[in-house]
């Protein structure tokens, strides 16, 4: 596992021993973020299930100002931290280890991207988009973006959230919401 593009482009990552998480491949990865738009000039980023921390620090490569890695797993928080520490981008990144659930209304900042891939056997994404629109948490014309199985379908609209694209990568499904408050 490898940052894709950016200032860290083809820096390797640590990854979490056995089968505790599922990292994004390096393609699905470059993929999801030249849909984005590539790269970015600045903003935040909060990744709800981070694992390895591999598409936070991907956004921070790619020019993300900040971001926040949400964790439960207390050997993937290590790994978290040691990724950071390699990259030097400690000022930049906080690790929060904690059920995403409870960490939200925690949280102090909103967040231009969201990154949102749980265990595809835990996942409640449907309930964490309702509550990151009911916190707040996401920016105007924010993204949020979902990987889940590729058998899973999802609505148009959520709450402020409305869903602009859709991608499937073999049993992976990307899903796109942009934030709009419509009047």
């Amino acid at each position: 596992m490898r940052i894709v593009s950016g200032k860290f482009g083809s820096r390797k990552l640590v990854s979490v021993d056995g089968m505790m998480t599922r990292p994004t491949s390096d393609k699905v990865k470059g993929a999801i973020f030249s849909s984005l738009g590539n790269q970015f000039s600045g903003g935040t980023m909060l990744d709800c299930y981070s694992g390895t921390g591999n598409m936070a620090l991907e956004a921070i490569s790619r020019g993300m100002d900040r971001a926040v890695c949400v964790e439960i797993n207390k050997k993937a928080v290590q790994v978290i931290r040691t990724n950071v520490k390699n990259l030097g981008v400690s000022d930049q990144v906080k690790v929060i280890s904690g059920n995403i659930f409870s960490v939200l209304s925690q949280l102090q900042t909103t967040f231009d991207l969201v990154y949102v891939d749980p265990p595809y056997k835990k996942e409640e994404n449907m309930k964490l988009l309702e509550a990151l629109d009911s916190y707040n948490l996401v920016n105007e014309d924010g993204h949020v973006v979902i990987e889940s199985l590729a058998t899973q379908t999802w609505p148009d609209q959520v709450g402020h959230f409305y869903k602009y694209k859709e991608k499937t990568y073999r049993d992976t499904k990307i899903t796109y919401y942009r934030k709009e408050t419509k009047s």
